[in-house]
């Protein structure tokens, strides 16, 4: 296969030039674009339902800089467990910091995407990309790296209802909940990064770990107002808020 043939988009994903081309479900992030890539003029590409899971650039860079100088010097991996279009892969391969990403997504269309967004920003050959479902990856591709890993893991959220919730109950998100998504990373890792609504109940957050653990929540913003939070469980070391 030539690299020109790899480099056509599937039926699903686009590379909006002009607003009059996008969905009006999605063109309230239309005005968004450059804030999620950068340098989506060069020919970003996203399937219209990624618009609604891609981390900020900003966000993504700073959770990659949190993750890479608070972990322990032996964790040499990082396992990016639901990749999307890449924005977080991405940033976490330009931190320098990982001996090898793994990036994980279900759908392929949008796994093309993350693959083509990678050779743009130039970081496609730090990244190993798997399609499949990530629970699955873990225990079969990538059974031996626990050890050596952090799992990062920014779940679907249930869409866009979760904005409506004062308090986000993290036991019913869908299609995976919290207690199932710690389970599985937990047994996996012990160092394990979930990025979750930044209306999420805290206290189902902190029932997970026993007496004499904690663990660490961070809220990311942009222009002043909170994006998301990110959950660090696992002897992360790190310095709050920058």
């Amino acid at each position: 296969m030539t690299e020109e043939s790899e480099e056509i988009a599937p039926p699903e994903v686009h590379h909006y030039s002009d607003i009059g081309e996008v969905p009006w479900d999605i063109q309230n992030y239309w005005s968004q674009r450059h804030r999620i890539f950068s340098k989506y003029e060069e020919g970003i590409w996203l399937t219209d339902d990624a618009w609604f899971g891609v981390t900020p650039e900003p966000v993504a860079n700073k959770i990659a800089e949190h993750i890479s100088t608070s972990t322990p010097k032996d964790k040499v991996v990082l396992i990016d467990a639901f990749a999307g279009a890449g924005g977080n892969s991405i940033a976490f391969a330009k931190s320098g910091r990982w001996k090898r990403v793994y990036a994980i997504e279900k759908d392929p269309a949008v796994l093309a995407c993350a693959k083509h967004n990678a050779k743009i920003y130039g970081v496609q050959s730090k990244i190993t990309w798997f399609e499949g479902d990530c629970f699955e990856i873990l225990k079969t591709h990538l059974k031996d790296l626990g050890f050596y890993s952090v799992v990062f893991a920014s779940p679907p959220w249930g869409g866009p209802g979760y904005r409506s919730d004062e308090v986000f109950n993290l036991q019913t998100m869908e299609p995976y909940s919290l207690g199932h998504l710690y389970r599985e990373y937990s047994a996996f890792s012990k160092h394990i990064v979930l990025y979750l609504p930044r209306t999420s109940d805290l206290r189902q957050l902190a029932k997970l770990v026993g007496d004499g653990n904690h663990v660490i929540v961070e809220h990311y913003c942009i222009e002043g107002a909170s994006k998301a939070i990110c959950a660090y469980y696992g002897d992360f070391k790190l310095t709050l808020s920058d």
